[in-house]
């Protein structure tokens, strides 16, 4: 039987008492209808917390927060202080209804965050890894949904600043919050497990994604396991029992350890796998229970690891096995993850734009290379960033990876790193003639629409300061002109 959680109204009262912060006007029992950081986004009603970032200072928006309807604010220093003085600074469009006093609104903001999670009631799930983060979440958010109330925050909104921002939301009463984790230096999933206190934490992977913070995978994955941290005797980990670095750190882990892969020894193990690329893979998966035959319409193997983990959560909160193969069976592309497009003349285009990482580059070419196509295969890849000194090693290796998986015709773009990219393919036997070098992503656009012929499978990824997305739009607009 289900437990509700209930939900609450988040007061000025409990927002000053969360955050150890002085209520310096209005009333306590003001109610606010959402929290914000973001004048251009706040509602009416809303508190406005002005945090400082490297570039910006929150207090410098404090009266448009209060013309545009703001119910309260949450500031380190008086509004009139904004400018350096009280003479010098811009008088208030109207005064809002709360004014809360903190020392740091960036840890007022964090400690908010963690007292509503507590005060919720709602069991927290918390993924993290070096690539399948976003569609993991929702995988296991869906899941979740047959039985439970399902919070997700969106996929920018996983880090020190946008997690709290978005446990604020827990007070509308869900059972569940499915949250991710993202990283770029050591102890930040630290402060995300301090402030989500998540009861099953789930650790997808270990690749090279910021490995140029970091000088090694090794590094990255002692990072990564700082999700391991802070945990109790009833606090669950969900590791990917296919990945060794994984599986170096979660035996030491306080709590229970449920493993997910296709290795013998997984709890939840997949068998009888047969991928088909882009037009997604099947397998009988072996569980404790029994065993499920999951059809997963995401593109490549590593989408059938992410739906195994998925599985694992769900067996956790007693999903029924047919809930769990119709549901995964569902389960489409988030949008410039991995989605599928028909183009004129037949062509079928990969947008996967949102990022890239070596690791996700070499999977999603083994997808490529193992999707059915009439036409030519081609990769379409930007350079990765955050990579550090490695990164035309890195690169060299994905464009050996791009040759070794067939591909027809390969476009790298970006900048000195991607050069890499035509080498490993060079050096690997990829002609130079189906080889095409773009600088910038906007310069490859009409090339490429010229390129592309009826029947041709396209795959653009690349980072996401590459702007692949570029490309990938200039595509379904224009389509082939061959």
């Amino acid at each position: 039987m289900t437990a509700y959680v209930a939900a609450f109204a988040l007061t000025a009262g409990l927002v000053a008492q969360a955050t150890g912060g002085r209520l310096t006007g209005g009333s306590p029992d003001t109610v606010f209808e959402s929290v914000s950081i973001d004048t251009r986004t706040l509602q009416p009603g809303a508190l406005f917390i002005a945090i400082k970032g490297d570039n910006f200072d929150g207090h410098e928006f404090v009266d448009e927060a209060v013309r545009r309807g703001a119910a309260g604010m949450l500031v380190s220093r008086a509004p009139q202080a904004v400018e350096g003085g009280v003479d010098e600074a811009p008088a208030l469009a109207a005064a809002p209804a709360v004014t809360i006093v903190v020392d740091d609104t960036l840890e007022a903001l964090q400690a908010l965050g963690r007292d509503v999670r507590r005060r919720s009631g709602a069991r927290v799930v918390a993924i993290t890894g070096s690539a399948g983060k976003t569609t993991t979440k929702e995988i296991v958010a869906n899941l979740l949904q047959a039985r439970f109330r399902v919070f997700r925050n969106t996929g920018n909104l996983n880090n020190h600043i946008g997690l709290p921002l978005s446990l604020t939301e827990l007070r509308h009463g869900p059972d569940v919050a499915v949250v991710e984790f993202g990283m770029n230096h050591a102890g930040e999933i630290r402060t995300l497990v301090g402030i989500a206190e998540p009861d099953v934490r789930v650790w997808t992977n270990v690749g090279d994604a910021h490995i140029g913070f970091f000088g090694s995978r090794e590094a990255v994955a002692s990072a990564k396991a700082e999700l391991l941290e802070q945990a109790t005797a009833g606090t669950v980990v969900v590791a990917n029992a296919d990945d060794p670095l994984v599986m170096s750190h979660v035996g030491a882990f306080r709590g229970r350890r449920v493993t997910f892969g296709e290795s013998a020894t997984a709890d939840v193990r997949a068998t009888n796998v047969v991928d088909r690329g882009f037009d997604g893979t099947t397998a009988d998966v072996v569980t404790r229970g029994g065993t499920l035959r999951l059809s997963v319409a995401l593109p490549g193997r590593i989408s059938m690891l992410n739906a195994l983990a998925g599985v694992a959560v769900a067996l956790e909160f007693a999903i029924p096995p047919e809930a769990i193969e119709s549901v995964v069976a569902a389960v489409r592309p988030v949008a410039r993850r991995g989605a599928l497009h028909t183009l004129p003349g037949g062509v079928r285009l990969v947008d996967d734009s949102y990022n890239a990482s070596p690791a996700a580059v070499q999977a999603m070419l083994a997808a490529l290379a193992a999707t059915e196509t009439r036409g030519r295969r081609i990769a379409v890849l930007g350079e990765m960033r955050e990579l550090g000194e490695a990164a035309l090693e890195l690169h060299t290796v994905c464009g050996r990876a791009a040759a070794a998986a067939g591909v027809d015709v390969l476009v790298a773009v970006g900048g000195p790193a991607a050069d890499g990219l035509v080498a490993g393919a060079r050096a690997a036997g990829l002609a130079a003639d189906r080889i095409h070098r773009f600088a910038e992503s906007a310069a490859a656009c009409e090339p490429m629409a010229v390129l592309i012929q009826p029947g041709d499978l396209v795959l653009v990824k690349g980072s996401r300061g590459t702007r692949m997305d570029v490309v990938a739009d200039f595509l379904r607009r224009e389509g082939g002109a061959g």
